[in-house]
């Protein structure tokens, strides 16, 4: 490491390998061993968008194995449906203290590590609850998963604010997000058919035949977890060559800013609830929805089912730089909300190709992240982000776990029709939220519906003044 760090910064040797007085510099080290050269932060770039592709592709693992698991395990859609819950219940309160953990506790490189080592374990013991045929011994597997997954997502931020400053970490937040779309698509595509061929191999469909395959999907989260490991001796390196600081997420959490936050900031919180309730329950019942109603085969089912992520996947940065440049967040959230209602509506009453459906709610999915998400930093002080987007986190989980169940109550009771006259009440609450929501920011004279031009023009405005 001493020569590594020698040769980095350009030293100056007093002599040759025969020890004479020739000086000059070291030679250089090749560029992708040098931190500062753009191939090696492309390695880092790929580790680090891969350190959540296990995490995605084993959360939507039951979605793509529902026929599977209820048949297999023999429980309910109910029951089913828990496999989400679980993994949204301890982030209901971990989505405050992730960051805590990273900055305070284990810092980047543990935390990392510690984290996809929850998922890992939280995906072995998912698969032998299946193997032992236990339900139960299933879902602590995904709470386990659960609080590793969510803390995973922030020190991959970490990492990425660490390494990229500025107009680059736009690009790098956008290709973690599309890597983390296409493990889930992966998952949605492939599992099926590794269920069948363990099926074939094994000669029978049991709880062994799941809890195999269930393991070998698992793989991805060990691969996962290499990239951690590799990435922290790769960021510790860094650290000792560069004499740079190890990232932090910089996440303040004081729950007492909650009495602060504004109307506005609540009606954030209600649209983002509401609105994700209707797609991530969805999805997560989506395959068997389309086999039943429109006698899709299962290839086709999840094909379908993984459209809204494919669309994701590229669609996300589009739409990313689009709100960017024209700003008007409130009208982007809007077209994306009354979107995904007719998406719903056309899925729950009509016959129509559920393609255009799907495809519109992967577009209208991939607009409100862009949209929605950075508003909450329109209407909170800059001291207070982290307490809002922890506590926004925290009730999107709350919320899905509790639909997650409801939804597979109302399926078990009531089938399909009612299930998506469900789903599209939510989306109607959303949609009332941001109507509120625009009228409440135009009567306060609030900035989430101005152009991205006013905005830097007040801005520019903003620091004048301040320097005078």
């Amino acid at each position: 490491m001493a020569e590594e760090e020698r040769a980095l910064l350009g030293s100056a040797g007093g002599g040759g390998e025969d020890g004479g007085g020739s000086a000059g510099p070291l030679r250089a080290l090749p560029a992708v061993c040098d931190p500062r050269r753009l191939p090696h932060r492309f390695l880092v770039l790929a580790l680090m968008c891969f350190l959540g592709f296990g995490s995605y592709f084993c959360y939507d693992n039951p979605a793509a194995l529902q026929t599977q698991v209820q048949r297999d395990m023999k429980v309910n859609t109910a029951q089913f449906m828990a496999l989400y819950a679980w993994c949204s219940w301890p982030n209901v309160v971990l989505c405050f203290f992730g960051g805590f953990l990273i900055d305070r506790v284990f810092g980047i490189r543990l935390g990392t590590i510690i984290f996809s080592i929850f998922v890992c374990v939280g995906q072995v013991i998912f698969a032998l609850g299946a193997l032992l045929n236990t339900f139960w011994l299933m879902n602590m597997g995904r709470f386990i998963f659960g609080i590793g997954g969510e803390s995973l997502a922030v020190a991959q931020n970490t990492y990425a604010v660490s390494w990229f400053k500025g107009k680059e970490l736009n690009l790098v937040f956008g290709l973690q997000l599309s890597m983390a779309r296409i493990g889930s698509t992966v998952n949605m595509n492939i599992m099926g058919w590794i269920y069948s061929r363990v099926q074939d191999l094994l000669g029978y469909t049991s709880p062994s035949t799941l809890g195999l395959t269930l393991m070998i999907g698992g793989i991805t989260c060990l691969f996962s977890l290499t990239c951690a490991l590799i990435l922290a001796y790769l960021d510790k390196r860094a650290e000792k060559l560069l004499c740079k600081e190890q990232g932090k997420t910089g996440e303040v959490i004081k729950l007492t800013d909650v009495k602060d936050f504004s109307f506005s900031l609540w009606l954030i919180f209600v649209i983002c609830v509401c609105y994700y309730a209707a797609v991530f329950p969805f999805i997560g019942l989506g395959k068997v929805f389309f086999i039943e109603k429109f006698r899709f085969s299962s290839q086709e089912a999840s094909a379908i089912n993984s459209i809204v992520y494919i669309i994701s996947a590229p669609m996300s940065p589009v739409f990313g730089l689009l709100v960017d440049k024209l700003g008007k967040n409130i009208i982007w959230v809007l077209c994306a909300v009354i979107t995904t209602l007719a998406s719903h509506i056309m899925l729950a009453f009509t016959f129509w190709n559920p393609w255009i459906a799907m495809c519109l709610l992967g577009l209208a999915y991939s607009l409100l992240a862009c949209a929605l998400w950075p508003m909450v930093a329109f209407v909170v002080p800059e001291h207070q982000l982290g307490t809002a987007y922890g506590f926004m986190q925290s009730i999107q989980n709350l919320g899905l776990a509790i639909i997650a169940i409801a939804a597979g109550m109302i399926l078990d009771t009531r089938g399909y029709l009612f299930l998506e006259v469900f789903f599209s009440a939510c989306v109607c609450l959303s949609l009332i939220a941001v109507v509120m929501l625009y009228f409440v920011n135009h009567l306060t004279g609030g900035d989430l519906n101005w152009s991205a031009k006013k905005r830097e023009k007040l801005q520019k405005v903003a620091a004048t003044e301040k320097e005078i």
